[in-house]
């Protein structure tokens, strides 16, 4: 049982209070006036200094917020929101307002939308959407493809292309329509001797080229010589079939990438004249005669590793294949870089001419191969189908088919008259690292690869005919003589072996 607990009354104050004031005034302490004065004094009283506030400015200033509030509303409902769901959240991505809020739905969102733009106004979204097309714009235009202002000397460098490779097609299709009037039993024999010779090479010499890795090697036009290149920074020149050490060209100090003989060196050309042209990967690029073991010439202007040179078949342009996303042409006549040419997205490693001298192909890291026709500076043929890098590309003398080798352990052919591959040969264990063709009519197909063997295939047909198996290391380079009659191939294990019919 819940004890009723009792309450406390307190009486009115009232009455003390009469009481305190009548004995107050009775004994006439003091005064009202008084009173307030000494209640100022003791700062119980505050009295302003005459600031007094208006009452109808905060009613004014309301009466504003008010208007304002129901012009605001006013614009909004003139203003006219899209009602496509995906339109409005484009709108409120684009003011920088969340697209959605919690349990928000597509009509409440419309809302949202036409109460932020009747606060930033309407023209807000057309100013952000009109940025948005700008910068559409200016990506567009990046894409685009631009032209540089070409220099006379290329202009002209283009017209002596032409004229020199026009009538070279000319004479290599003549010789084309010759074959064909050759009888197909004649043209089946002479294919069956050529498998059955190449089915007979075998290892006919080996040579330590060097201390450190040998990446490329080349004959000489006569096939009378042997280049090597070698990672110590130095290049040697052998004599064939001996394999006796001729000279060493000192010059680069740092891992070599190739070694090319000029076409015609030491056949029509002086030995005291340009000979050879070397590459190195601190981008230093250097030309040789065969009489010095000094280079002649330095070709600067390569701010990156340069892996790669070959020569025109005119043997008056030098082209050079650059990590900086280009290759280069230059012209030893005027003695200039006349065309820096940009298209692949990453670094170039290969570049071969056409035997015509019309074409060049380049290929490099970002797994495209492309043509290039010298006489008009257009990309002709996109070769689009690797799936790792490209790093060896040689055109047929034929003149219409072109191999590359890639990372992708495979050597593609392809068709140049209809832009095709023609063929995927599934080469090799590990990434091919060189492809070269028969130099005479292409009838056999020569690629080398890191698995350490270098393999020999028919063109066309691409049966394998023989396995060059024998290095101990990758095979970094590999080359045909031009007389056919010889294969060279250097290796990472230090050694070049040459490959003989017997």
């Amino acid at each position: 049982v819940s004890v009723k607990k009792s309450r406390v009354f307190y009486g009115s104050l009232e009455e003390k209070e009469r009481e305190r004031l009548s004995s107050e005034l009775a004994s006439g302490m003091a005064t009202g006036s008084d009173a307030v004065k000494v209640g100022i004094e003791a700062g119980n009283i505050n009295i302003s200094s005459g600031e007094t506030l208006e009452m109808e400015e905060r009613v004014s200033e309301r009466q504003q917020e008010a208007l304002a509030e129901f012009e605001r509303r006013r614009r909004a409902r003139q203003i006219t929101v899209s009602t496509d769901d995906a339109e409005v959240k484009a709108g409120l991505r684009a003011l920088g307002e969340p697209i959605t809020l919690f349990g928000e739905g597509p009509a409440d969102r419309r809302e949202r939308l036409r109460s932020v733009l009747s606060v930033v106004g309407p023209d807000a979204l057309k100013k952000s959407r009109k940025d948005e097309e700008r910068a559409k714009r200016s990506q567009d235009e990046c894409q685009q493809t631009w032209y540089h202002e070409g220099s006379a000397s290329l202009k002209d460098a283009r017209l002596w292309l032409a004229k020199y490779s026009l009538p070279r097609a000319m004479r290599r299709l003549e010789a084309a329509r010759a074959q064909k009037d050759v009888p197909e039993a004649t043209r089946a024999i002479r294919q069956q001797e050529l498998h059955k010779s190449l089915r007979n090479l075998n290892n006919f010499c080996s040579q330590i080229g060097d201390d450190r890795p040998i990446s490329f090697c080349h004959f000489s036009p006569d096939s009378k010589m042997l280049a090597t290149a070698s990672w110590s920074g130095l290049c040697k020149l052998w004599s064939i079939p001996d394999c006796s050490l001729i000279r060493t060209l000192r010059g680069h100090n740092t891992n070599v990438g190739a070694v090319v003989f000029r076409p015609q060196a030491g056949l029509s050309i002086d030995q005291s004249d340009v000979s050879l042209a070397s590459c190195a990967a601190d981008g230093s690029v250097k030309l040789w005669n065969l009489e010095s073991d000094e280079p002649v010439a330095d070709i600067e202007g390569h701010s990156e590793r340069v892996s790669r040179v070959n020569w025109h078949p005119s043997g008056r342009f030098l082209g050079t294949t650059c990590y900086d996303n280009s290759w280069r042409l230059w012209d030893l006549e005027v003695q200039e870089e006349i065309l820096h040419q940009e298209g692949h997205s990453k670094g170039v490693h290969d570049l071969n001419f056409h035997p015509d001298g019309s074409l060049a192909a380049t290929g490099g890291l970002d797994a495209f191969g492309r043509v290039w026709d010298l006489r008009t500076g257009r990309c002709v043929v996109f070769l689009e189908g690797h799936l790792k890098e490209i790093y060896s590309l040689h055109f047929s003398p034929n003149g219409y088919h072109l191999a590359t080798g890639s990372g992708d352990n495979t050597c593609k052919v392809w068709e140049l008259r209809n832009r095709k591959c023609l063929y995927t040969i599934p080469a090799h264990q590990n990434l091919l690292s060189a492809v070269r063709f028969q130099p005479i009519d292409g009838h056999f197909l020569l690629t080398g690869a890191y698995d350490n063997t270098a393999k020999v295939w028919s063109h066309p047909g691409w049966m394998p005919l023989k396995t060059l198996a024998g290095h101990e290391g990758k095979v970094m380079g590999i080359d045909v003589s031009p007389d056919g009659k010889l294969i060279a191939t250097s290796s990472y294990d230090r050694t070049f072996k040459l490959w003989l019919s017997e």
